[in-house]
């Protein structure tokens, strides 16, 4: 580095000079997924708005919870347990659904929303690669959406569980039931994994089709997503009277369903608790659907490298 005439070698306004920083692939990569926070704001907005709605409907339920109560111990323990789930796993299933929905019109604005206002053209310009600039939109949905909507869906259990337990209080029943059933600790985990599991790396070949339609589409991305599949269906159907890519379409949007018989009788709970980790990953639809969505991402990387502003 050449230094100004006026600064002796060695002294101390040439020490005080400080090389400029050097950020990495994982850097950028954190900065561009900070970028799509700060821009989408419906990521954390959304499923927030749901926990607020259901968390009122809930409120108005709590006149009754005395009532339903006090019937629910006239039932055997499987039914009390029950009715004791179900609020609560109603309210994870609208947060954890709100969240997918969000994650499709994410990843189908991801790409064609920067081409559209021509921001295209000043990304480029950062010396951030197309392939950081994919990774970072197909992060949000694979990981950051599932874990925001497991730590509002936990907030909002535990608030409804403090709730009820004022309620109970106040009429003069025992919270310990309800606690001692509840078992927060375990249904948290148990819906942990199925978020990182099932809505994270299931969906992954999800993202990426909608990812790459996002960058080559050339004008209504949502009609080119679903165009394709409806289409592919009814040529199946016509020509082969059969209904195999439907099927798995369906196989793909539902996820693997446990291998035991009373776990896919049972409720939300049991279903989730009876996929174990081993089954999970010895799926051949969840490795099959994995290198999908590579494909899917290495295209719409290529795609985002060449195509121009809309």
């Amino acid at each position: 580095m050449n230094t100004p005439s006026n600064v002796m070698p060695g002294s101390p306004q040439q020490s005080q000079v400080i090389p400029p920083a050097v950020i990495t692939a994982t850097g950028r990569l954190y900065w561009a997924v900070r970028r799509e926070l700060w821009e989408y704001r419906s990521i954390y907005l959304a499923p927030l708005a749901v926990a607020a709605v259901f968390l009122f409907g809930f409120l108005i339920r709590l006149i009754y919870l005395p009532a339903e109560m006090r019937a629910a111990f006239r039932v055997n323990p499987v039914q009390h347990q029950d009715l004791i789930y179900q609020p609560y796993t109603l309210a994870a299933a609208l947060i954890m659904g709100t969240a997918f929905i969000v994650g499709i019109f994410y990843t189908l604005d991801a790409l064609y929303g920067e081409r559209r206002d021509r921001s295209i053209l000043f990304w480029k310009s950062l010396p951030v690669s197309d392939l950081t600039t994919v990774l970072s939109k197909f992060t949000v949905p694979l990981i950051i959406l599932p874990l925001l909507s497991f730590a509002i869906a936990v907030v909002t259990q535990f608030v409804m569980l403090l709730l009820s337990s004022a309620v109970l209080l106040g009429s003069g029943l025992s919270v310990g039931t309800l606690w001692a059933r509840m078992s927060f600790f375990h249904m948290s985990l148990i819906l942990l994994y199925h978020i990182l599991t099932v809505h994270g790396l299931w969906y992954a070949p999800i993202y990426g089709w909608l990812l790459l339609v996002s960058a080559w589409a050339p004008r209504a991305p949502f009609m080119w997503a679903f165009l394709p599949p409806f289409v592919i269906w009814g040529v199946e159907k016509i020509a082969f009277q059969t209904s195999y890519f439907l099927a798995m379409l369906q196989y793909r949007l539902t996820g693997p369903a446990p291998s035991t018989p009373a776990a896919q009788g049972g409720n939300m709970m049991e279903m989730l608790s009876a996929l174990t980790p081993a089954q999970f990953f010895s799926t051949p639809g969840l490795w099959g659907g994995l290198a999908v969505a590579a494909i899917f991402l290495a295209a719409a990387v290529r795609l985002r490298r060449y195509r121009e502003p809309i």
